[in-house]
């Protein structure tokens, strides 16, 4: 196994055109895991650690772009207010030493459907910067997702940042484990209410081969909250809305049974969830929470 360690993006570019199968690191904490475990045995490591901008985010208006290695930990500190999903997800995953060295972009390399960062991503709209030497491109991450562990990524492409929609509302998240701490999600849920827009967007995880969105339950709820004048008036949200809402969010799911839990069990808990997270994420709304924050 060679180990590359290019000193600049150009070079970790160039690095990964000559070797495209080169698997990338930056925290290792799912790639070091699996080469421990001789799950995995590439013929090239490519080491992004020494290259400074994947470690930076920016304040972009209506975005925040975040630098591929950005750990979870910086989401939690420093972004909260502008990503509030991104940094509940971020509070989820694994351990503090985990969280130092993990990122957004690692999750979406591994493209596990049990990524903690996918349904808040999904959520609040993001977008995945990938790049070659060929030149940059944006794919909307709901696109991003192609199966089980695989993304969108030509061969000679890294993931360089992702550019996340600002929250305008309230955003939520949930996630149901086999215990309180460090562990795999068996399934997650993640809402986000867009008022500027008058959208809903949802992203479930771990219930379906890739990352998806409830788009049926995210447009029926939308046009309930619109026909009901909640918008404007803020009244609680009917049950029988917020029962439907559920329904079809857990029909969103193709879960499997799996050790972690069994398919019936997590439509089930992506039903509670959802409704659960829009219980949350309204009433926020009503006190005029999770309004767009300026960034730490």
């Amino acid at each position: 196994m060679d180990f590359l360690r290019p000193a600049s993006w150009e070079e970790a570019l160039a690095a990964k055109a000559a070797h495209p199968s080169a698997v990338p690191v930056a925290g290792g904490t799912d790639v070091m895991v699996e080469i421990n475990f001789d799950h995995r045995r590439p013929a090239h490591l490519l080491d992004l650690g020494r290259i400074g901008d994947l470690h930076d985010w920016q304040d972009e208006g209506t975005y925040v772009r975040l630098g591929a290695a950005v750990p979870y930990t910086r989401i939690i500190d420093e972004l909260a207010a502008p990503l509030p999903g991104l940094a509940l997800a971020a509070r989820t995953v694994g351990s503090p030493q985990i969280r130092n060295r993990g990122s957004v972009g690692g999750n979406l390399g591994a493209a596990s459907p049990a990524g903690d960062s996918h349904p808040p991503l999904l959520a609040a709209g993001a977008e995945v910067e990938a790049a070659s030497v060929r030149g940059v491109r944006l794919i909307p991450v709901e696109e991003f997702y192609t199966g089980v562990k695989r993304n969108a990524l030509a061969p000679d492409e890294l993931v360089r940042a992702v550019r996340v929609r600002r929250a305008t509302g309230p955003q939520q998240f949930s996630k149901v484990g086999t215990r309180n701490a460090m562990v795999i999600a068996v399934c997650a849920f993640a809402l986000a209410l867009h008022p500027d827009r008058r959208t809903v967007r949802t992203g479930i995880g771990s219930a379906a081969p890739t990352p998806v969105r409830a788009r049926a339950a995210e447009e029926f709820l939308a046009a309930a909250l619109a026909e009901e004048g909640l918008w404007e008036s803020g009244a609680a949200v009917p049950e029988a809305v917020a029962r439907e809402f559920a329904g079809l969010a857990a029909g969103a799911c193709n879960p499997i049974d799996d050790v972690r839990g069994s398919a019936a069990y997590r439509r089930h808990a992506v039903a509670v969830m959802a409704r659960r997270t829009l219980g949350w994420a309204w009433e926020a709304y009503r006190r005029g929470e999770g309004r767009a924050a300026p960034c730490a």
